[in-house]
């Protein structure tokens, strides 16, 4: 948690907003999907979000959903995905989240899983079906590990309940673009900015908005207005679409110039 906390802070001295990508353990395969994540932490990235596979990832749009399929046919486990999170650990600082479902991590066992993560070098969770009233199952034990524990928010989430996520999250909030899945768009709610600065007024946790994030244009756009910016599923589709890891940085790379 500490590292994520740092992280931010250093961002704001400078005056820039982190950039957050996102990419699935195991997509396309399992040595391609580390090399892509160290290239992506060499090329700017800020934060890494770290995509588990989840056979039902309710919260993904088609093209992570494919990406997920192919990993999970891969092979990808908990226990792969952590060493993975250690590999990572050895070559950067980057603070890094563990983003995936509830019934993986059940599965696996909550204690073990928290205990393993804090090993590999993870900094935080972000269990995207598991909302503030059921955090219980998970959210003591990464608490007592140093784990920050992110929440998401949208465009339905009522003040007091941001409020409340507010209180009980660490690391940062993360506010989800659009009323919807992830995936690339061409276009962003045209009072995304508008809101976003609005919510950032409201917390005390660093704001990070994602869903639907897909150019160095519309992250410029959103810079002056939240503390960071994810990206995914723009990335899984050049992913899909044979980019290599070389070709994966420099487009990263671009990404991160836009928020400095």
């Amino acid at each position: 948690m500490e590292r994520i906390d740092n992280m931010f802070k250093s961002l704001a001295a400078r005056g820039e907003t982190a950039f957050i990508p996102f990419s699935v353990a195991g997509y396309p395969d399992e040595q391609q999907s580390l090399e892509i994540f160290l290239e992506i932490c060499r090329s700017g990235c800020d934060l890494l979000e770290f995509g588990f596979p989840f056979s039902d990832p309710v919260a993904d749009g088609p093209v992570i959903q494919r990406a997920s399929n192919t990993a999970i046919r891969n092979g990808m486990t908990i226990e792969k995905a952590l060493n993975m999170v250690a590999r990572i650990r050895d070559k950067s600082d980057a603070p890094i989240i563990f983003f995936t479902y509830f019934n993986p991590v059940h599965r696996y066992g909550t204690e073990r899983f928290v205990k393993k993560a804090k090993e590999c070098g993870v900094d935080g969770v972000l269990m995207v079906d598991v909302p503030l009233e059921e955090s219980q199952w998970l959210k003591p034990a990464t608490d007592q590990a140093g784990l920050a524990w992110i929440h998401l928010a949208t465009p339905t989430t009522p003040p007091e309940r941001v409020a409340l996520m507010d209180e009980s999250g660490s690391g940062f909030l993360y506010y989800v673009s659009v009323t919807g899945v992830t995936g690339a768009r061409n276009a962003l709610p045209t009072d995304l900015a508008e809101t976003c600065s609005t919510i950032r007024g409201m917390c005390r946790l660093p704001l990070a908005v994602g869903f639907g994030v897909s150019s160095p244009e519309q992250a410029a756009w959103l810079k002056p207005h939240v503390d960071g910016v994810v990206v995914g599923s723009a990335i899984i589709s050049r992913i899909e679409n044979g980019a290599t890891p070389t070709e994966i940085g420099r487009w990263t790379g671009e990404m991160k110039a836009a928020l400095v």
